[in-house]
């Protein structure tokens, strides 16, 4: 076996023996949430930094992709990264809600975006779906070449499938029958005399006239 094999093998049991394990969520501290998106795929991973062994732990709680749609494929980039932070506070709000938490990207327009004055309609729908964390995140920008622990997962996404516990499905719209009756004047006669005999509705007629 030549050296450059034995080097590989010793640095493959290595990486096994240190692989990234996964930590038992803590409410009481605050999260992690790193974020990133390309042309194939949207990435995810919730981290925490918990005391293992007497000493300050960083670790994974749970990893997300999915592919992007053939709808997004048009998104530049920062609204690519957007989408991802969207998309990742939908599928790990069960963790975050009601909690502290940075949200760690290599997007730095990802804050100008979510601060926008005066957004397109698309952009709003945006803003609103993560109203709700605004008080609780802080966008944290973290250069690309830095940022490495959610490339991977972004360019290697799992198919947007039901197999994929991230998967989010199509939305469908049901048009339903719709019924026009006729109602003829003397129905509405009937109604305009209930209301005058009526003493529920001539007290709040007679407060409505003052």
């Amino acid at each position: 076996m030549t050296e450059e094999r034995v080097k590989a093998y010793k640095e493959l049991k290595n990486f096994l023996k240190n692989a990234p394990f996964l930590l038992m969520p803590d409410w009481k501290l605050p999260f992690k949430l790193y974020i990133d998106a390309c042309g194939e795929g949207l990435g995810a991973a919730l981290h925490q930094t918990q005391i293992i062994n007497d000493k300050p732990v960083e670790g994974p709680i749970c990893f997300i992709s999915r592919q992007i749609k053939p709808t997004e494929a048009r998104y530049g980039a920062s609204q690519m990264e957007f989408l991802c932070l969207v998309w990742a506070l939908e599928k790990l709000h069960y963790y975050l809600d009601g909690t502290v938490f940075d949200v760690i990207t290599d997007c730095n327009a990802v804050k100008s975006l979510l601060n926008m004055k005066t957004p397109n309609r698309h952009m709003l729908r945006w803003q609103i779906a993560i109203q709700e964390y605004r008080g609780s995140m802080t966008i944290v920008h973290k250069f690309g070449n830095t940022h490495k622990n959610e490339d991977g997962r972004s360019r290697w996404a799992l198919a947007t499938t039901p197999e994929n516990p991230a998967w989010v499905p199509q939305e469908e719209h049901h048009t339903e029958g719709i019924c026009v009756t006729d109602i003829g004047t003397e129905f509405f006669n009937q109604a305009k005399e209930s209301y005058k005999i009526d003493k529920n509705c001539h007290i709040i007629s007679h407060l409505l006239m003052k």
